[in-house]
């Protein structure tokens, strides 16, 4: 019998057979959109990646709001994908809604502060720590702008990233480790100045690794999520940012957390949560409930030394920032956001609900003998085809199985449930009920015992 991940694969394809039928059969609107769109679209969608999903065309939503969205079939899905962390705090949040439709009258963009630009910062200051901010389109966009800031603050030109690792698109990460070899991604498209002159990569966990690339005295900061999430959960190993953070300070390189998916953890972050000392932190898409807009801040000390940087440079264009960065738009959204929407109340509710996901989905696949695990980091939680959680992003990498996922994400969408489609990870919001869970676990045994 042709075995993966503990099951009958010629079961896996005949469920991914029967369900990508059905999702045909249910949405013909969808198809239709699909077809008008393929004729001005470039690969068919906004965005190409929009096409990774796991449906034979895309799916159109029609509206979303809370914890739900609506396709132009009119079905209604509980969502757990949440824009990936962009609608982490729910779709179209009503202070944030009531926010942007009160600045629509007031004006988009004017290249100047708006009056939520101070109180947005000095909330940030009081949840992370750090005493100073910058404001960015995306967190790709916050991430290229702070690794060009402490290069010019350290005269270092390398940065360190673990293998495996996501920060959006900015270039320079896009450096895996093959068979211990520091490689350019084959991905990555267009890119024509060698990574690897510039770029180190380690494994996650490994501290002798880490230890090793810093002494060399050239690397200006390790970019770092705190937990990786991008390829399937990693988690540290105990003791690792204590000691991670020693070497890093002790080689007089920086750490910049990246926080926009593990923000997830608390109202301050995964960093703050855990009492984390980094120099510069960067939170993206669900800081502004869904608005496209990012943060970046400094400590103290680093924020002098960027300016000093800044002061010392001739006149002309920084590299840094864009013309809509910090619009009225955002800001207003922002500040709606963090000071009534991503609230502690909101987020004990989320993760007393992760709390009852993460142990339903262990019961689940206990119950059917899978060699699966499951992992949660405050109201994030993801279920990896490995016996034990991966600690590095090779093992993570070897966990996943894009077809099982595939026939899985299907399978579930089909019956009015969303997750994430590059992995499988879900979220809850603060309008994630009890029953969602609920009906999520009830679809996901159906689904394990028509395996």
């Amino acid at each position: 019998m042709n075995t993966r991940a503990g099951l009958n694969w010629q079961r896996v394809q005949a469920l991914a057979a029967a369900e990508r039928a059905s999702y045909v059969a249910r949405n013909p609107e969808s198809a239709r959109l699909a077809e008008d769109a393929a004729r001005h679209l470039l690969f068919g969608v906004p965005m190409h990646w929009m096409n990774d999903w796991s449906t034979p065309f895309p799916l159109t939503v029609r509206e979303a709001s809370g914890a739900r969205f609506r396709d132009a079939d009119g079905h209604e899905y509980v969502d757990f994908c949440l824009g990936d962390t962009g609608a982490m705090f729910g779709h179209a949040p009503q202070p944030v809604a009531r926010a942007i439709a009160r600045q629509s009258a007031r004006g988009y963009t004017a290249m100047l502060p708006s009056e939520d630009a101070g109180p947005v910062a000095a909330e940030l200051s009081r949840r992370f720590g750090l005493p100073y901010w910058q404001f960015a389109l995306s967190a790709s966009d916050a991430n290229r702008f702070v690794l060009r800031w402490l290069r010019a603050a350290t005269g270092r030109s390398k940065v360190l990233v673990f293998n495996g690792c996501y920060h959006g698109t900015v270039d320079d990460v896009f450096v895996d480790l093959v068979d211990g070899v520091p490689t350019q991604r084959d991905s990555l498209l267009g890119q024509v100045h060698k990574l690897t002159d510039h770029t180190v990569v380690v494994e996650f966990n490994d501290l002798s690794a880490l230890e090793a690339a810093l002494a060399q005295g050239d690397v200006a900061c390790v970019l770092a999520e705190p937990v990786m999430t991008n390829i399937g959960m990693v988690l540290p190993q105990p003791g690792y940012w204590e000691a991670a953070q020693q070497l890093i300070k002790r080689h007089s390189t920086l750490l910049v957390i990246d926080e926009t998916h593990t923000i997830s953890s608390g109202t301050g972050g995964y960093a703050r949560a855990h009492n984390m000392q980094p120099d510069a932190l960067v939170v993206g898409k669900p800081i502004g409930g869904g608005v496209p807009c990012a943060v970046y801040g400094f400590t103290e000390e680093l924020a002098r030394r960027v300016e000093h940087a800044k002061r010392s440079a001739p006149p002309g264009h920084s590299g840094v920032g864009t013309t809509l960065s910090a619009n009225m738009f955002a800001m207003a959204a922002m500040r709606a956001n963090l000071e009534e929407v991503m609230t502690e109340q909101a987020y004990q509710h989320m993760f007393a609900l992760a709390g009852q996901l993460a142990d339903g989905l262990r019961a689940v696949i206990a119950r059917h003998q899978l060699p699966w695990c499951v992992t949660q980091i405050g109201a994030r939680t993801e279920f990896q085809f490995s016996a034990t959680a991966p600690r590095n992003g090779t093992e993570a990498h070897a966990a996943m199985d894009g077809e099982l996922e595939q026939a899985i994400h299907l399978y579930l969408l089909n019956r009015g449930l969303l997750i994430t489609p590059f992995h499988n990870m879900l979220l809850v919001c603060p309008e994630t009920a009890s029953a969602d869970i609920t009906q999520l676990l009830g679809a996901f045994n159906d689904c394990l015992t028509a395996l």
